[in-house]
């Protein structure tokens, strides 16, 4: 596969200036995955199936920002989709020009994907440089070290969505000032400056008052005894690389726009049969996923060579034009 991709590379169909990173779950070859299995527990972490061992428990959802425990204990409280599994997932670095793969791993399906980014760029890195791309990921990949990874190390620019894990949403005026519980518009009191953020601290309005009537709600927090009464609250303002990206910028959406790509090639990839494992075990299901990955490089090349440029992304195009 690194052969094929440096040949696409010196044909001019692939290079780093724009790397889209995503994955996308295989089912283990196993019962527990068949919805009409009513086995008890089949997606306990506590009942694996015997067929193959390697596999774990994995959720596959739509919305990448839902953080759901692998349980049957957990209701669903959400409307959002998702769905648990048994089996692995493949993670592929496409050119998100060209739309083909450059590098690909197989991991179990318990493995997240903001905790692997770093290994896997590193990894490519090494062979097929990423230094001064472009990386594009969807916002399960955000972390502070995964975009720190990416600015200092590979020389390069995130373009990753905020994912706002376990985050409580504030009530914000025009000005950035927080509201409060009772609906009164806090005043600053000061700022507490860390290494990568600082902490803007808010204060009750009537924090120096004696009058007990004041506070609309009669939150405990007035009645504290203390000699400045009230709520107090924090927001934090991030002063490292992921928190000076502008999301909002046209320049942002457009060069995200472009993870599109790697969605198009994981669609082509599954029409291989890939997205269900026939094997039970993770070095066999590794390399099935490098074969059909390979399979889909052959195509791009031999449409290539043969002059038939528009059909590098088709398989049955191509075959139609021989």
């Amino acid at each position: 596969m690194k052969n094929q991709v440096n040949i696409l590379k010196e044909l001019g169909f692939i290079d780093n200036k724009f790397i889209s990173v995503d994955a996308t779950p295989v089912k283990a070859n196993t019962k527990f995955n068949n919805p009409k299995s009513f086995s008890k527990n089949k997606f306990s972490k506590n009942n694996p199936p015997s067929s193959d061992k390697d596999c774990k428990l994995g959720v596959h959802t739509a919305n990448n920002s839902i953080n759901v425990k692998a349980s049957e204990d957990k209701p669903n409280n959400s409307k959002k989709k998702y769905e648990f599994y048994w089996g692995y997932k493949n993670h592929v670095i496409c050119d998100a020009i060209s739309g083909l793969p450059i590098a690909e791993f197989t991991t179990t399906a318990d493995v997240n994907e903001v905790s692997n980014l770093i290994e896997i760029l590193a990894t490519t890195n090494e062979w097929f440089s990423l230094e001064g791309s472009y990386i594009i990921a969807d916002k399960g990949y955000d972390s502070k070290q995964n975009h720190d990874f990416i600015r200092n190390t590979l020389k390069g620019h995130a373009f990753i969505p905020l994912n706002k894990r376990g985050t409580k949403k504030k009530n914000l005026t025009s000005t950035g000032n927080v509201i409060c519980d009772a609906g009164l518009v806090m005043h600053k009191d000061g700022k507490q400056y860390f290494d990568s953020y600082i902490k803007q601290k808010f204060c009750c309005p009537f924090r120096t008052s004696k009058d007990d009537s004041l506070c609309p709600c009669n939150h405990e927090k007035y009645f504290n005894g203390k000699k400045y009464r009230g709520c107090v609250k924090y927001i934090t303002i991030g002063t490292d690389y992921r928190s000076s990206i502008n999301r909002d910028s046209i320049f942002f959406k457009k060069i995200y726009s472009l993870r599109t790509e790697s969605e198009r090639y994981n669609s082509r990839w599954k029409n291989l049969n890939t997205e269900q494992a026939y094997v039970r075990n993770i070095n066999s299901v590794t390399n099935l996923n490098t074969i059909g990955h390979i399979c889909l490089l052959t195509v791009a090349i031999a449409a290539i060579k043969s002059g038939c440029v528009d059909k590098y992304k088709s398989l049955s195009g191509f075959r139609r034009t021989a």
